[in-house]
C-alpha cells in the first residue's frame, strides 16, 4: 500500500523540478529545432514549386518561340520557293521564246530554200519533159 509521508511530496517536487529543467534544457530546444526545420522544409517546398512554375513558363515560352521561328522559316521557305518557281518560269518562257524565234528563222530559211528550189525546178520542167518523152519514144523530141 501507499503511505503518505514526507517523501511523497518531496518526490512530487523532484518530478516537477525535473520536468521544468528538462523542459528548459531539452524539450524547448528540440521543439524549436523541429519548428525551424519544418519552416525550412516549407520554404524549400515553396521554392521548389516556384522553380517548377518558372521552368514550366520557360518551356512554354521556348515552345512558343520555336513555333514562331518555324512559322517564319516556313514562310521564308515558301517565299523563296515561289520566287525560284517564278524565276524558273521566266527563264523557261525566255528559252521558249528563243526556241520559237530560232524555229521561225529555220522555217523561213527552209521556205526560202524550198521556193528557190521550186523556181529552179519549175524552169527546168520543160527540159525534163523533153528528156522523158525522148526516153519513152526512143528518139529525140
Amino acid at each position: 500500500m501507499i503511505t503518505i509521508d514526507l517523501t511523497m511530496p518531496m518526490q512530487i517536487l523532484n518530478i516537477i523540478i525535473l520536468m521544468m529543467v528538462l523542459n528548459v534544457t531539452l524539450y524547448r530546444p528540440v521543439r524549436n529545432i523541429l519548428a525551424r526545420r519544418k519552416e525550412k522544409f516549407e520554404s524549400l517546398a515553396t521554392e521548389v514549386e516556384n522553380y517548377k512554375k518558372n521552368a514550366q513558363l520557360r518551356v512554354e515560352e521556348f515552345d512558343s518561340k520555336m513555333n514562331d521561328a518555324r512559322r517564319k522559316a516556313k514562310a521564308e521557305f515558301d517565299g523563296a520557293k515561289a520566287s525560284a518557281q517564278a524565276a524558273g518560269n521566266e527563264k523557261l518562257a525566255e528559252i521558249r521564246g528563243e526556241a520559237d524565234k530560232a524555229k521561225a528563222e529555220q522555217l523561213s530559211i527552209v521556205a526560202s530554200e524550198f521556193s528557190a528550189a521550186q523556181k529552179e525546178l519549175t524552169g527546168k520542167i520543160d527540159d525534163f519533159a523533153k528528156d522523158m518523152a525522148g526516153k519513152i519514144l526512143g528518139r529525140a523530141v
